[in-house]
């Protein structure tokens, strides 16, 4: 049987992450925060006219978005147009364009090793990491942004050789700019440093790269001059420092955690290939000299160090440092592919623990009647742990790509579950809320709950505005004729004289304002 040759090995990598990006991807209800918000922003773009340039001036309910830039929102809402308002519709854009991230990848690695087996592993290590695969499949920036990154990173590259090649680092960049806004200031740094370090000072003289400068940035530069011009210093404060710099130097929105946080998220999801981190790393600091150990050290301290210093912590700020984690470990499982004899007794323990917390999960799963897929995926984990396990204790390089395919089909099997958004269960699911709401009340219609925080999920599906209110603002708003969503202790304590319950729904009761 004749060898993959690298065309076909790269054609399989788009298969296999479109498959696993895009399997179930409308089965779940979208997500606070993130998801909830970029869906009301695109669907305002969706029903807004041309000539009322939504697409250019973004609106959250009506009223002007000045957290990012609208590049995601008007995918969206061109996915809209195409196949209706939905959760598939919502995440397609992200979706699609966080998968070619794996065969990017791919071209990266290949380019850095000039070596396909370390390039492949790369690839697939980054294509079965739990954090890349769920947060990619969200309608989030974060996965687009790290696309765009490695894109970005294949043109810096490639242009070693070609110089034309440079066009596309400042497009790059742009697009970046446009998806997340400042976060480009970071992304730039990186590749600035890996320029320097590994020798391509000369492409700064490049008419190529200064050309791709100017356009890549004309448009993003644009967009900002215009919401300047029509906002004024509210756009600035909001956009710059609010939404980014307060984010560097205070917890945003009560986000903290300790310097070591991200380490831990990385301990906790990105098993088992955290295995061959440390060795990868090890690997990538002998080989420092090397295009691939300088781009890697580079990624990972820079990125991870800025990050874990940042006063505000959220879990998917970490996303971009996922693809020099997976060529470190690329290279590290290439180089035991090579050797054929080597000895992995650590690998050994962590990979039978897993396996044996996932038969625990299995018996879990069948005691509290859970979705039978969850059982399926923790037998498969078990499998597939344990024969890893016996592989390497055995000194057999095949361990890995029983690895990749076993974490594949886990993968798999998650995506077509109702759990792979388990933070859904933080709070009342909102559809049969929302549906209560749009069942007694018209669009876009102020409504005031009682819940502790409003959740731009729930204002999307029931097409209102729920803002969350203290007791007091409520009886203030009931003085003047709004409706409410309330909760049993609230409505049992708050006076509402003349009122008329809609109807209940997950504890909540709908009280209209006056007598119909």
């Amino acid at each position: 049987m004749r060898p993959f040759k690298e065309k076909e090995w790269l054609l399989s990598l788009l298969v296999g992450s479109l498959v696993l990006w895009l399997i179930f991807l409308g089965n779940s209800p979208l997500r606070d925060w993130d998801e909830g918000t970029v869906a009301l922003v695109a669907r305002d773009i969706w029903r807004s006219p041309v000539a009322e340039m939504a697409w250019l001036y973004p609106t959250l309910s009506g009223e002007a978005y000045h957290n990012k830039p609208p590049l995601i929102h008007l995918l969206i809402a061109l996915s809209y147009s195409l196949g209706g308002v939905n959760e598939w519709t919502t995440r397609l854009p992200s979706a699609v364009l966080t998968a070619l991230g794996v065969p990017l990848l791919f071209l990266v690695g290949r380019l850095v090793f000039t070596e396909t087996l370390p390039a492949l592993f790369a690839a697939l290590v980054y294509l079965t990491m739990l954090p890349v695969v769920r947060h990619g499949r969200l309608a989030m920036l974060d996965g687009v942004s790290v696309t765009f990154f490695l894109m970005l990173l294949f043109c810096l590259v490639k242009a070693r050789h070609h110089q034309r090649w440079a066009l596309g680092v400042g497009i790059c960049l742009g697009l970046i700019t446009l998806t997340k806004g400042m976060i480009v200031l970071l992304l730039g740094a990186i590749a600035f440093l890996f320029l320097l370090a590994d020798g391509q000072l000369a492409l700064l003289k490049s008419s190529y790269l200064w050309a791709g400068m100017f356009f890549g940035n004309a448009l993003p530069l644009a967009w900002y001059i215009a919401q300047w011009q029509h906002y004024g210093g509210n756009f600035l404060q909001v956009n710059f420092q609010v939404q980014t710099f307060n984010r560097l130097v205070q917890s945003v929105e009560g986000h903290s955690g300790p310097p070591w946080y991200y380490l831990i998220e990385l301990l906790k999801y990105a098993f088992p290939w955290l295995l061959f981190l440390p060795g990868g790393f090890y690997l990538a600091w002998k080989k420092r000299h090397t295009t691939w150990g300088c781009l890697v050290l580079i990624g990972m301290i820079v990125y991870l160090g800025t990050i874990s210093l940042m006063k505000t912590k959220l879990p998917w700020y970490v996303m971009p440092v996922y693809p020099f984690l997976a060529l470190a470990m690329g290279a590290k499982l290439s180089e035991v592919w090579q050797q054929r004899h080597f000895r992995g007794r650590t690998w050994v323990v962590f990979l039978a623990a897993i396996a044996i917390a996932s038969l625990g999960g299995c018996v879990y799963f069948v005691i509290s009647e859970s979705q039978p897929v969850l059982i399926a995926l923790s037998i498969v984990l078990a499998i597939s742990m344990g024969i890893a396990a016996w592989l390497v204790k055995k000194g057999d390089r095949q361990f890995i790509p029983v690895l990749f395919s076993g974490m594949y089909l886990v993968l798999a099997l998650l995506m077509s579950s109702q759990s792979w958004i388990w933070e859904l269960n933080e709070a009342f699911p909102v559809k049969p809320v929302a549906a209560l709401i749009q069942a007694n009340i018209s669009p876009r219609t102020k409504i005031y709950t009682s819940f502790g925080y409003s959740r731009p999920s729930l204002d999307f599906y029931c097409d209102c505005q729920v803002i969350s209110a203290t007791t007091e603002v409520l009886q203030q708003m009931w003085a003047n004729k709004s409706y409410l969503l309330l909760d049993h202790a609230t409505l049992q304590k708050i006076n509402l004289p003349n009122s008329k319950a809609l109807g209940i729904a997950e504890g909540f009761t709908l009280i209209s304002p006056s007598i119909k």
